[in-house]
């Protein structure tokens, strides 16, 4: 509708007849809280289909609902769009009608209908909960959580990503932030990194050692050590490098192993450091400048091998 059309009195007539009908005015009722399809509004209404949709036409042309396709359902909701003295005539209506015992029949069917939609879901993940992680990950993978997480990041931060090897982590971040900076001490492993981060303009790839980062001081809002520090010769000096890049306010988030006796392990992966011990962690960070650092256990993954994990996060005063 037109905001011109109420200063015409055929603009006013028109809404006074798109509300001088009981079923239009139920339809009304209903389609101001709630996007129904026509098979539901016949079954909270008591009307046959041709009926509701006769009125459905007569409102939508007026204005006072609009359709969305839904696959192959088409569904009816009140429109946003309705004219300031359309909505004004509509809640006179509304308040002198609410009172009909009509309405309140309609309210009951309303809520078992809602009801059963709901119960279609409800019932699926009764039966689903004890295999709903496998059936999750065979349907949709696992990548949608990590990508979830990242989108939390404020789209305007430069992100260091320190021991960035082979880029997955760097290339997961480039959508939802401004800049992604990634530093990696291995030619091989930049190598890969830049081809996986091909085409995002916004990823820069240097190579530097932790202990000696190639950044400025306070060049990034968060860094992230994930699967590094254990494999550098002086953690804390790493630690502090990292204070040192980030911003004052900024962020940092560890992952690396918990402290384990699996020495095989720990020189098949190449590790100068079999792990940490989580107060060891917020030792090193405190020590390096960070504050309200926190670090605990992860729980391990079923199919995962190796040592357990721990993460860490503080904060850059």
């Amino acid at each position: 509708m037109e905001a011109t059309t109420a200063r015409r009195p055929e603009g006013l007539f028109g809404w006074m007849e798109g509300l001088a009908d009981p079923t239009r005015l139920r339809l009304l009722h209903v389609l101001e809280r709630h996007e129904l399809g026509v098979a539901e509004l016949c079954e909270v209404l008591q009307q046959p289909q041709s009926t509701v949709s006769r009125h459905l036409k007569v409102l939508s042309s007026q204005g006072w609902i609009e359709v969305r396709r839904h696959g192959q359902n088409r569904l009816y909701r009140m429109s946003d769009g309705i004219d300031p003295a359309a909505r004004r005539l509509w809640k006179v209506a509304r308040g002198e009608s609410e009172g009909w015992a009509t309405l309140q029949h309609d309210q009951l069917r309303l809520d078992r209908r809602l009801k059963e939609r709901r119960g279609g879901g409800d019932d699926f993940f009764a039966g689903a909960a004890g295999d709903w992680d496998r059936l999750r990950g065979e349907w949709y993978g696992t990548g949608f959580g990590v990508a979830a997480l990242v989108a939390l990041l404020p789209p305007e931060w430069t992100v260091a990503d320190l021991g960035c090897g082979t880029g997955a982590l760097s290339a997961a971040l480039a959508p939802d932030v401004a800049h992604v900076i990634g530093v990696d001490r291995s030619a091989d492993m930049l190598r890969s990194a830049r081809r996986r981060t091909a085409g995002q303009g916004n990823v820069e790839l240097r190579r530097g050692t932790l202990e000696d980062l190639p950044m400025d001081d306070a060049s990034c809002d968060a860094a992230l050590l994930v699967l590094s520090l254990g494999w550098v010769a002086d953690p804390p000096r790493a630690l502090a490098e990292a204070a040192r890049v980030v911003r004052p306010g900024g962020r940092v988030a560890l992952v690396d192993a918990v402290l384990h006796d699996d020495e095989d392990f720990r020189r098949r992966a190449g590790q100068v450091w079999p792990g940490f011990e989580p107060v060891r962690v917020v030792e090193m960070l405190q020590t390096a400048g960070f504050r309200d650092a926190t670090c605990r256990a992860l729980p391990p993954e079923p199919a995962a091998k190796g040592p357990a994990l721990l993460l860490a996060r503080a904060r850059r005063p």
